[in-house]
């Protein structure tokens, strides 16, 4: 269970705010730094897709066998989201090279700059999914958003085994269930009853785009930086899942593990964990991105303290395998 908005400030730049939700508080996740001129193929199936890195990038691994969530140096941001109805189809039938679904972030930060760069070349359905078990014994059925600098947005999704593909500026929230269609669908049906007068209060994911959306629209377009910033950990923190919340009706609560705000306009990636009681950032100008550069990784269940600007900290590190069938 997660969330995602794309916030717009005072200036007409542009801020990414997720949350990542799960029911598995040792879910690994560490920041890392993957250059340019990285050689890559899809990791899973039949005839994984092959592919160069044009862009680097900073994101978020999860289980560290797979990115999560994450920005390049053009600041296009990618974030894969839980969708318990997303179906890939059978990669004999579609005749597609094939990726792991923990790769496929990593393939728009690798290849685009923009969000319509990245929709043109997926409207040819280029790849069909591996959806490997996670090792919490959950299925990785996932949609996955982009956003950038200029304040545009996608979302994909497969569905039946088709990809759909969501895209427009108007996109802006995005959470898990249902597929994108509903989400709209349902919004709707709530802007007619008004957020001053109710909200829909519980942790599923409809109510929660409802409720972001609702923040979303409400909140200032901030002029000054900092608040801008500040405006969207407030927004992301309001829809978050206290950790360790139980419901013996719903054994499979998520809680929030952490946070990222990503400033597309000033290439920072701020990461908020709430396992560790710290907010921190990667500014991408600081980072060498250089082809041949190291691979580098910065652990954050640590017990270094992390805060302010950390891009000294990272170190060189082997990556990390994709998670396979």
């Amino acid at each position: 269970m997660c969330t995602r908005i794309l916030y717009e400030t005072g200036k007409r730049k542009y801020i990414t705010g997720r949350g990542m939700d799960w029911n598995d508080p040792d879910a690994v996740s560490n920041l890392w730094v993957f250059p340019r001129g990285i050689a890559r193929n899809g990791g899973a199936g039949k005839s994984p897709i092959i592919w160069t890195s044009k862009y680097g990038s900073v994101g978020v691994s999860f289980y560290d066998a797979g990115l999560a969530d994450g920005m390049n140096e053009k600041g296009l941001v990618a974030n894969l989201l839980y969708l318990a109805e997303s179906v890939y189809g059978d990669e004999d039938q579609r005749g597609k090279p094939t990726m792991s679904i923990g790769a496929w972030a990593q393939y728009f930060l690798d290849n685009f700059q923009s969000v319509a760069e990245a929709v043109k070349q997926m409207k040819t359905d280029p790849v069909t999914l591996i959806s490997p078990v996670l090792p919490n014994g959950k299925a990785s059925t996932v949609h996955l958003s982009i956003s950038d600098a200029s304040g545009d947005s996608a979302i994909f999704e497969f569905v039946e085994g088709k990809l759909v593909i969501h895209h427009s500026r108007e996109y802006v929230v995005m959470t898990n269930s249902p597929v994108y269609e509903e989400q709209l669908a349902i919004n709707n049906y709530w802007k007619l009853i008004g957020g001053t007068r109710m909200l829909p209060g519980t942790t599923n994911p409809a109510d929660r785009y409802v409720r972001a959306s609702y923040f979303l629209e409400s909140s200032p377009k901030f002029e000054d930086p900092k608040k801008a910033i500040a405006s969207v950990f407030s927004q992301m923190r309001s829809i978050g899942v206290p950790l360790g919340l139980a419901d013996p009706d719903h054994p499979n609560l998520s809680s929030t593990l952490w946070r990222t705000v990503h400033d597309h306009d000033n290439l920072h990636l701020y990461f908020e964990s709430t396992l560790r009681p710290f907010v921190f950032w990667v500014d991408l100008k600081k980072v060498n991105f250089t082809e041949g550069a190291e691979i580098l990784c910065l652990e954050t269940e640590t017990s270094t303290v992390l805060a302010g600007e950390v891009s000294s900290y990272f170190s060189p590190s082997t990556p990390f395998s994709y998670l396979v069938a």
